[in-house]
């Protein structure tokens, strides 16, 4: 079961724990202890060297301080003939002060460096059992430190797991502190559901749904990511008509002037970057069709807008226009989109209000209303 498994876990963490804490690993101990084993293994053959290195260069006789003693007088006593020889008697000098404090520290090294056996045995021990740990737990010896602390990071947290009264409690905080939340955000959805929906039945009004209403139901539900209520958005299209869900009720254009209608009241707080709106004025025409462009103007303010439309009113308000056409090749339906410039733009306005036949006054007409789209 889930719960033996949790007390193996348990019981195998502690036993490496106190393993670990026995052998107590330091961080950075393993390059100190592996350089103290080396100069006490090699003890002898080091103090051997340093005595050899001594006699080379300060010794009774042959030796390198002889030398440069030699050399040095040697020189001095040309200086006065030639001075540029001073720089070289300078050079030796300095030879001569580097190999006297250099005898100086190697006999201070060989005084330190006495044969300690014991030491070594300790030393030889210790690397043993940081060995013997590093293959236990399948680290390097470097990282025992790091190892022993990480697990006595996850025996806490075991332990804290198998502390049924701290997870009660837990829970209960956790609980609390969800309810807190989830009561102030179904107050603000109240207070917002009652605000939205006069707001969007006042914007119907303008939108060719005279006497419809958008209403808000808020229903209690089991506590979810989302809350504690189901929000509903019901719509009546028409006056003495009791307002039902909005998915079932609403014609497409109808929910498109809806949305319309939202978007423009939620732009503000909005995060969506794009709304894109297809056959938004199904239905409409005249007023209403301009209205829906001022609309759409006044949310491509802050937002990108894309809109497909068949009105002239409604395109007119766009700041850019696009022409979607279809065409039949070899038996194929093809789609194209090109942009429009002013010139082709106002065409298009003109054959939208005129059909087929184009004339001088559906063109001006064209540009009167671009003009007037665009001023808002």
């Amino acid at each position: 079961s889930d719960a033996a498994g949790q007390i193996a876990l348990l019981e195998r963490l502690a036993a490496d724990v106190a393993w670990l804490d026995d052998l107590a690993p330091e961080p950075g101990e393993w390059p100190d202890l592996c350089a103290r084993q080396s100069r006490l293994a090699h003890a002898q053959a080091l103090l051997a060297g340093a005595g050899q290195a001594v006699e080379a260069l300060d010794g009774e006789s042959g030796s390198a301080a002889q030398a440069l003693h030699t050399a040095i007088q040697s020189l001095q006593s040309l200086v006065r003939h030639d001075p540029g020889l001073e720089e070289h008697c300078q050079a030796l000098e300095s030879a001569r002060i580097l190999c006297a404090e250099t005898v100086s520290g190697l006999n201070a090294y060989a005084d330190r460096l006495e044969p300690d056996p014991a030491a070594l045995e300790q030393a030889d021990a210790r690397m043993g059992r940081m060995f013997e740990a590093a293959r236990r737990f399948h680290v390097d010896p470097e990282t025992l430190a790091e190892h022993h602390e990480a697990l006595r990071t996850q025996h806490r947290q075991a332990e804290a797991g198998q502390d049924l009264e701290a997870l009660e409690h837990a829970c209960r905080q956790a609980e609390s502190h969800y309810l807190d939340l989830a009561r102030a955000l179904g107050t603000a959805r109240r207070a917002t559901a009652v605000q939205l929906a006069a707001q969007v039945t006042a914007a119907m009004q303008t939108l060719s749904m005279d006497g419809g209403v958008f209403d808000i139901t808020l229903t209690d539900c089991k506590p979810s990511a989302h809350g504690l209520e189901t929000v509903e958005f019901l719509v009546a299209g028409h006056a003495g008509v009791p307002p039902r869900p909005l998915a079932r009720v609403a014609s497409g254009g109808e929910l498109a002037r809806i949305s319309l209608a939202l978007s423009v009241i939620a732009s503000q707080a909005a995060r969506v970057p794009t709304l894109i709106f297809d056959e938004v004025d199904a239905g409409i025409g005249g007023a209403v069709a301009e209205v829906v462009g001022r609309l759409l103007r006044e949310l491509g303010a802050r937002h990108q807008v894309l809109c497909v439309t068949h009105l002239p009113q409604v395109a007119a308000c766009a700041a850019r226009h696009f022409q979607v056409s279809k065409t039949t090749r070899a038996g194929r339906t093809l789609s194209a989109i090109q942009p429009l410039d002013v010139q082709s733009r106002t065409e298009e306005i003109a054959r939208m209000l005129g059909g087929l036949k184009m004339t001088d006054a559906t063109r001006t007409h064209a540009r009167e209303m671009l003009t007037s789209g665009q001023a808002g």
